[in-house]
């Protein structure tokens, strides 16, 4: 009689918290994680013209896109502004605005969010804003995007 397998629990994708700099922000409509891939290098075998070897050289990241409805905080932006002036509110020479942001995804057991899976992005800087489009003939939520470049990346499964 065969064995039979555990079956596996696949999550649902719309519950989901961000965290930056430990910091809470719970307006976010949709999270866009990056594309990691892996730059290789190609190395022909010697003496046969049918094979080659690629070889791994680096990790080229995408970026992490953040959509949240328009609000009256609007941290986010000023974080974005804050890089492109290079300023703080003060108006004084910023040096480090990177931060930590962190994507949880939950499953909902018993009524508990129940954290399930964690992407943490280190040295994140807001490298593009991009604004609601405003139509007067439709009642959609007013959306902003901000897209993230980052310098470190860890994952972990709860």
């Amino acid at each position: 009689m065969p064995e039979t397998a555990t079956p596996i629990e696949i999550y649902a994708s719309f519950r989901f918290t961000v965290t930056i700099d430990n910091q809470l922000l719970a307006t976010f409509s949709e999270c866009t994680l990056p594309n990691l891939e892996i730059e290789t290098f190609e190395v022909k075998e010697g003496g046969q013209s049918e094979y080659s070897h690629r070889l791994p050289v680096r990790v080229r990241p995408g970026n992490v896109t953040l959509r949240y409805g328009l609000t009256k905080d609007d941290k986010l932006l000023k974080w974005y502004m804050a890089l492109l002036n290079g300023l703080d509110s003060d108006g004084h020479q910023i040096k480090d605005l990177a931060k930590s942001v962190k994507i949880t995804m939950h499953n909902l057991k018993a009524g508990n969010m129940e954290a399930v899976a964690t992407w943490t992005f280190e040295k994140a800087l807001p490298i593009k804003w991009k604004g609601p489009t405003l139509k007067t003939d439709q009642q959609a939520l007013a959306i902003e995007e901000l897209e993230l470049a980052f310098h470190g990346f860890s994952a972990a499964e709860s």
